[in-house]
């Protein structure tokens, strides 16, 4: 167990490694340059090319790319993401301000997900050739195709525009209104968790029924065990491996989503500010949201990998 922590620890640090040489030389490859747009930007003024020079020195973005590499990774390792080059303050603090948002909207779609999925996946699997299992089937396939995007436009000009039952966009503390914040975040939500309702739904379907065609689900019915025990004690138990796999895999599926959703409706989370940021081409923006987000996946998915072994004793971590 201690030599798979400690490999996993280290392959976890290389996946980081990567990710921040490629966002970083990423930004760099953008066409522009996010001096003279901010120049521009904010001023009407007509500025010298050693003005520019000068706030480029400032920012550091006139030394070699390997020292601002590292520049960066020092600060990093310091817990300094760095100031952003539009707003001139502190990238943490922006972060932290936005994360709770970003986190409220995904852990919300990723339970919907897990809740709703599985019972449906169960149903169809107990009912399959029925109407029911038909009727899942056909919804979880529409659910897996459709552009979350599209989807929230449409949740926006049907219930928030023609009928007016929502609010258009936006978002409020549930601790300042709590009804309101919950009417603001129904189509968010929904749209987010589309996708993981579909697929979890459509996972847990495929390996239902390949576990119930073993031979000791046949015993546990031949002993007129209830229908639920079976289901429940036997035949989803052992069957979860795959789904909590697939519900891993979601995870980073929510996270990218909250990007356009976020922008749909208007969100002032972590999606919208990452958006924001790549087209005034703030680096230090940027590159600090991949790299905590990256850290997120990289987190969870060991956390699904540690799971495995409490879902079957039979795995072992050597």
């Amino acid at each position: 167990m201690i030599s798979f922590l400690i490999r996993r620890f280290l392959q976890s640090i290389i996946v980081l490694v990567i990710v921040s040489i490629l966002v970083f030389i990423a930004m760099r490859l953008l066409p522009g340059d996010p001096i003279r747009m901010i120049l521009t930007a904010s001023s009407a003024e007509t500025f010298t090319e050693e003005q520019i020079a000068y706030v480029r020195h400032e920012h550091g973005l006139d030394r070699p790319l390997a020292v601002q590499y590292f520049s960066w990774i020092s600060d990093l390792l310091r817990g300094d993401l760095g100031n952003s080059i539009l707003m001139k303050e502190p990238v943490s603090d922006e972060i932290i301000r936005r994360i709770p948002i970003t986190f409220h909207i995904g852990v919300l779609a990723f339970v919907l997900g897990i809740a709703i999925g599985i019972p449906l996946g169960i149903i169809s699997a107990v009912r399959r050739g029925t109407w029911l299992d038909t009727g899942v089937t056909t919804l979880a396939n529409l659910g897996i195709t459709v552009p979350s995007f599209w989807l929230g436009v449409l949740l926006v000009y049907v219930f928030a525009m023609y009928f007016r039952w929502l609010p258009v966009m936006g978002y409020t503390s549930p601790f300042t209104d709590f009804w309101l914040n919950t009417r603001e975040l129904i189509m968010p939500v929904f749209c987010l968790a589309v996708f993981p309702i579909a697929s979890i739904a459509r996972q847990t379907r495929s390996s239902m029924l390949e576990v119930m065609r073993q031979d000791y689900i046949r015993t546990a019915w031949s002993k007129g065990l209830k229908e639920r025990g079976v289901i429940t004690r036997h035949a989803l138990k052992n069957g979860l491996i795959p789904i909590v796999t697939l519900a891993g895999m979601a995870v980073p599926m929510i996270v990218g989503g909250t990007v356009l959703i976020e922008t749909v409706f208007n969100i002032p989370g972590m999606g919208r500010l990452a958006v924001t940021s790549v087209l005034n081409q703030d680096y230090p923006y940027v590159q600090g949201i991949v790299l905590i987000v990256s850290a997120a996946v990289v987190f969870i998915n060991f956390a699904v990998e540690l799971t495995y072994g409490w879902l079957d004793p039979r795995i072992r971590y050597d």
